[in-house]
């Protein structure tokens, strides 16, 4: 399931991005020591990986890891909110005048305006992963067949789904909802489940044994994503076919929008489609695995993770669906290190990635004149030494000139 794989990325991501500028917003419990309270600096937005994201209310709100929470009104300019919580948020909808975003550990949030979040008790600590609204009521799925729903985000009334597998992704159309998920034992089939009302649901035949990741509605039918570039539609989400990607990369969302369909998925798969059974493949400009998308004031934002430790977070824009453009800032390699000495910050990291700053805020990129990921790096007798993969040294008087040194070893260097 994607939710535990997810979950596992960012455990293994905490330890990491901690040696790096900073994480989101720490406060401690002392005093008023000036220490206390850290703005994140670099990447911006945010260095978090990106899972979902909404429109609602003329703007978009994105959410991701370790309670991340992004809001745009255009989806170029980003501001960070806070969530009140650590968890990876998964999974976020608009309706009936507010947002609700999912997650981990049952986690439910909702907002009226995208700013101000509250935490809502949603009588599970199963694993969220996808919430539609339509019908007059928000439907939440998760880990283990879990379904939720509630009328105004707030109270919430347990389903029986009557799958015990895991659902990912659910939507709203022609009068139903459709959730979709991973294949139940004898992980024969897909899961695809319907509902008029959200609370009785019916199991479908969805014909493939690749797990569906992501469904969305629009022109009339449902298309549903997944894994091994899976693509399946259907009119009434009862009946379903299967359409040719051209690829055979994980799919996880899809929207639709300016009269076409547009799926993303590994490593900045972009697929549109105007009747969801003819798809072109389309440049994304990443290499990110793209897991959310959404469409709004006239584009479409997709979101996701950068980087071989899940991070950054990564946010596209492109009107069309066809020309798309980053709106990350700074770097979209992972840091490990930072150090400071000589009047300058220099943080290190993946794939040989050198950055210098004076305040910490404004940062230039270096030439380390290597490929080698570089994880630690200090400061001492007028120079900065960074080590790293292979037995990487590369030393520097100013941080911004860097000579590459003979350590004598092939081994990995973590720390100096």
């Amino acid at each position: 399931m994607e939710l535990n794989r997810k979950a596992a990325e960012l455990m293994n991501l905490k330890t990491v991005t901690t040696l790096a500028l900073g994480l989101v917003l720490i406060q401690c419990c002392r005093g008023s020591d000036p220490l206390d309270t850290w703005t994140w600096r670099n990447p911006l937005p945010t260095g978090n990986g990106l899972w979902g994201i909404a429109y609602g209310d003329g703007q978009f709100v994105a959410v991701g890891g370790y309670g991340t929470i992004l809001t745009s009104a255009d989806g170029v300019a980003w501001t960070g909110r806070s969530s009140g919580t650590g968890n990876l948020l998964d999974g976020i909808a608009y309706g009936n005048g507010q947002f609700v975003a999912v997650g981990s550990s049952g986690t439910i949030l909702t907002s009226a305006d995208g700013a101000a979040w509250t935490s809502r008790n949603s009588g599970t600590t199963n694993g969220l992963g996808g919430v539609a609204y339509g019908n007059g009521q928000f439907v939440v799925v998760g880990l283990s067949g879990t379904i939720l729903t509630s009328a105004h985000g707030v109270a919430w009334t347990s389903r029986s789904s009557g799958a015990g597998n895991d659902l990912s992704g659910v939507a709203y159309g022609n009068g139903r909802f459709v959730a979709v998920g991973t294949p139940p034992p004898p992980w024969r089939y897909a899961t695809i489940l319907t509902s008029a009302d959200g609370v009785a649901w019916t199991s479908r035949n969805s014909g493939t044994g690749s797990a569906l990741r992501g469904i969305a509605y629009g022109d009339g039918q449902f298309v549903a994503v997944g894994r091994s570039g899976t693509i399946l539609t259907s009119a009434d989400g009862v009946a379903w076919g299967s359409r040719s990607s051209g690829t055979s990369a994980k799919l996880f969302g899809i929207a639709y929008g300016s009269r076409q369909f547009v799926a993303v998925g590994w490593s900045g798969t972009i697929l549109t489609s105007a009747d969801g059974a003819a798809w072109a493949s389309r440049i994304s400009v990443t290499s990110a695995n793209v897991f959310g998308i959404a469409y709004g004031n006239g584009q479409f934002v997709a979101v996701g993770v950068n980087g071989i430790f899940g991070a950054p977070g990564t946010i596209l824009t492109s009107a069309d669906g066809v020309a798309w453009t980053g709106r990350i800032s700074g770097t979209g390699d992972s840091l490990l290190g930072v150090a400071y000495g000589d009047g300058r910050f220099v943080a290190v990291g993946a794939e040989g990635t050198i950055l210098a700053s004076a305040d910490g805020v404004a940062w230039t990129s270096r030439n380390s004149g290597t490929g080698a990921s570089l994880v630690g790096i200090a400061y001492g007798n007028g120079q900065f030494v960074a080590v790293g993969e292979a037995g990487a040294i590369l030393t520097s008087a100013d941080g911004a000139a860097w000579t590459r040194r003979d350590s004598g070893t092939g081994n990995w260097l973590y720390g100096i």
